[in-house]
């Protein structure tokens, strides 16, 4: 199985929310665990380096006309299908995500090395983010019953 940084970033989020020690393991530890799970060692190097500008991305408060939309890129349009746009819209006229939290969002989809995010990827994504943004801690609820109780197929 072909590993990717996605997927490392998801393994490292899931292990951290189910673990409720409050010890805050060092980055090599960190990466001897993901080595013996089997990720490679460039893909979990990667995963650092997208963790750490997650973090590090400054916010910078966007104005907002309740008129205006997003305008996708083609870059963006490549990686982002129409489902994925369509999610972020919702979760945007929902309240969810404010037009700060969106470019954060589709920054950090830009910045994994993958030619597409499905829309299951884009929600591991937005949970990551909500869950490294202050203040949004009931937006970061809303999405993580989303992502965890998630029933499949259809509702009628």
């Amino acid at each position: 199985m072909k590993e990717n940084v996605l997927d490392v970033l998801m393994y490292l989020f899931q292990n951290a929310m189910e673990e409720d020690v409050d010890v805050d393991p060092d980055r090599e530890s960190v990466q001897m665990e993901l080595l013996a799970a089997g990720f490679p060692s460039r893909e979990i190097d990667q995963a650092f380096v997208w963790l750490d500008s997650l973090v590090d991305r400054p916010s910078l408060p966007l104005p907002v006309n309740p008129r205006s939309y997003r305008i996708y890129v083609a870059a963006e349009l490549a990686r982002l299908d129409v489902e994925c746009r369509g999610f972020l819209l919702l979760l945007e006229q929902s309240g969810i995500l404010d037009p700060e939290t969106r470019e954060g969002v589709i920054d950090r989809v830009m910045a994994l090395e993958t030619d597409e995010i499905d829309l299951h990827q884009l929600k591991w994504i937005i949970l990551m983010v909500l869950f490294n943004q202050p203040g949004q801690e009931e937006a970061y609820a809303w999405m993580e019953n989303l992502v965890f109780d998630a029933v499949p197929g259809y509702l009628h």
